[in-house]
């Protein structure tokens, strides 16, 4: 499974609408494996949600997104987990042990989500 997160100075991009880069992670049986960062300054969201195809991503962890990027995102089969924040590699471990749910990575003013990992 590929992992991507929205990142900003070292944590996670408050707006996918707005984000440049991305951590890629692929991730097997629980346990991270290559990491890398791919920039996605686009001008064209079709291009920006391209390469998250194009880099494989089953997954996007963001913080906030538009309904307009979110449908494009989801029509190419790739789920969404929005509205996280926090640190961008403490973001990855607690996707990766199933502690993602927890209140200290929502955005704030954010309700519990309840998020199924993979």
């Amino acid at each position: 499974m590929r992992v991507a997160l929205t990142v900003w100075k070292n944590r996670i991009s408050p707006l996918f609408d707005a984000a440049c880069m991305l951590l890629i992670a692929d991730i097997e049986k629980g346990i991270i494996g290559e990491k890398r960062v791919e920039a996605i300054k686009c001008e064209s969201p079709y291009l920006k949600v391209g390469i998250l195809n194009d880099v494989g991503a089953n997954i996007l962890v963001c913080g906030g997104i538009s309904a307009f990027y979110a449908n494009l995102i989801e029509a190419r089969g790739i789920k969404i987990i929005p509205f996280i924040s926090g640190d961008i590699n403490d973001v990855l471990d607690a996707y990766v042990t199933g502690n993602i749910n927890q209140k200290k990575y929502r955005m704030p003013g954010c309700e519990t989500v309840n998020v199924e990992v993979m």
